[in-house]
C-alpha cells in the first residue's frame, strides 16, 4: 500500500458528515466524461485558453503548483511540460477523470505528477504549502457557498506571496455575450459567473490584488480571466 502524502491531511481531520450539494461532473452527467475533451479542444479553443493561463502564471523552476479541478489533466499536463522543474499537482472530485489524468500523463511520458482526490472546498493540504493555484473551467461547478469556500480554502494553502490564477466563465462584454449567457445560466451553476461576481468573492475570501486579467469569447459563453494573490 502507498503510503499517505505528508502534506495531505487524514480523512479524520475533515468533517464527512457534512452533507455536500450534489457533485457535478464534466458535461453534468458521468456518462458523457468521454466526451469532454474533444468538446473542450474543438469547441472551446482550449489550447488557446489554457496556454494564455500559464502564461499569466508564469511558473517558475522549484515552484509547488496545484491544479485546482484538474478534470482530466490537460492543463496539468501542459503545465509541466511548459515548467518542468516545477512540482506539479493535479487534484479533482471525480475519480473516472483521475484516471484519465492518469493515462494521458503517463501516454506523453510526463509520470511524475501527482494526482489526488479531494474537494475544492476542502483541500486535502496543509496551510501554506502552494506558491501557486490554478484552475480551470472548474469555478461554475460550484455553488455560491462553496465558491466562497473554496476560496478561503486557496487562500489558506497558498504560502505568503502566492498567487491565484483562474480561467472560467465570466461577465459577457458584448451582445452576443449576454445572448449566450442567458441561455447558459440555466445550466450548472453559472449565475455568479456571468453576473461578474468573481473578484469579490475573491476580495471577500481574503486575496490582494484582484483583477480580471482578460477575456475571449468561446461557443459556450464569454471566458474571464482572473488573478489574486496572498499577502
Amino acid at each position: 500500500m502507498i503510503g499517505r502524502p505528508d502534506d495531505m491531511m487524514n480523512a479524520s481531520e475533515i468533517s464527512m458528515n457534512q452533507k455536500r450539494p450534489k457533485y457535478i461532473p464534466a458535461l453534468n452527467r458521468s456518462w458523457l466524461t468521454p466526451l469532454y475533451d474533444p468538446a473542450l479542444r474543438y469547441l472551446m479553443r482550449e489550447d488557446g485558453f489554457k496556454r494564455r493561463l500559464l502564461d499569466q502564471a508564469n511558473l517558475q523552476a522549484g515552484e509547488r503548483v496545484l491544479d485546482l479541478g484538474c478534470g482530466t489533466g490537460t492543463l496539468t499536463v501542459m503545465a509541466q511540460r511548459r515548467q518542468p522543474g516545477a512540482e506539479i499537482i493535479g487534484l479533482d472530485g471525480d475519480q473516472q477523470v483521475l484516471e484519465i489524468a492518469r493515462r494521458k500523463a503517463a501516454k506523453v511520458g510526463i509520470p511524475m505528477i501527482r494526482w489526488d482526490k479531494g474537494f475544492a472546498d476542502q483541500l486535502p493540504y496543509a496551510d501554506a504549502h502552494f506558491d501557486k493555484v490554478l484552475s480551470s473551467m472548474m469555478l461554475h461547478h460550484l455553488t455560491l457557498r462553496e465558491k466562497s469556500k473554496a476560496f478561503q480554502e486557496v487562500l489558506r494553502v497558498l504560502k505568503p506571496g502566492g498567487s491565484f490564477h483562474i480561467v472560467d466563465f465570466g461577465r459577457p462584454h458584448d451582445r452576443l455575450m449576454r445572448f449566450i449567457s442567458g441561455y447558459m445560466s440555466r445550466l450548472e451553476r453559472t449565475a455568479e459567473n456571468f453576473q461578474g461576481k468573481i473578484p469579490g468573492l475573491l476580495v471577500a475570501a481574503g486575496f490582494s490584488q484582484v483583477e480580471e486579467t482578460g477575456f475571449m469569447r468561446s461557443v459556450f459563453g464569454p471566458l474571464s480571466f482572473y488573478g489574486g494573490f496572498r499577502q
